[in-house]
């Protein structure tokens, strides 16, 4: 788990603004299954929010905790039941070949004769 500074900390916050939580975490807790999600998750998008439901605050502070210490994520903010959580996404392999380019469009052909001037 990385330390983020406060400058790091303060422009993940504004990019979490406007996202809504991906992951909810029910009464059942963290599962293999919801930890699974989690991961697949920060794998795609580094940055996520998550909503924990029930009304026991030790308890959202303990999942935090045991979320990034799971994971390698650090924790960005925890504001009532909604963590927001970062973890770096990992680099891939550049083994993979690029996705074809398709050619162009053929050019439009006018209709009438007299606007190809």
């Amino acid at each position: 788990m990385k330390e983020l500074t406060s400058a790091e900390r303060r422009a993940l916050k504004a990019q979490a603004h406007h996202l809504h939580p991906v992951i909810m975490i029910g009464e059942a807790g963290l599962t293999p299954a919801v930890l699974n999600e989690i991961d697949i998750a920060l794998k795609s998008h580094e940055l996520i929010k998550i909503r924990v439901l029930g009304d026991d605050r030790e308890r959202r502070g303990r999942l935090d905790r045991e979320i990034c210490a799971a994971l390698g994520a650090s924790p960005v903010q925890h504001i009532g039941k909604i963590l927001v959580l970062y973890r770096l996404r990992p680099e891939q392999p550049d083994d993979r070949k690029p996705a074809p380019r398709r050619g162009r469009k053929p050019r439009y052909r006018t209709k009438r004769s007299f606007q190809n001037r």
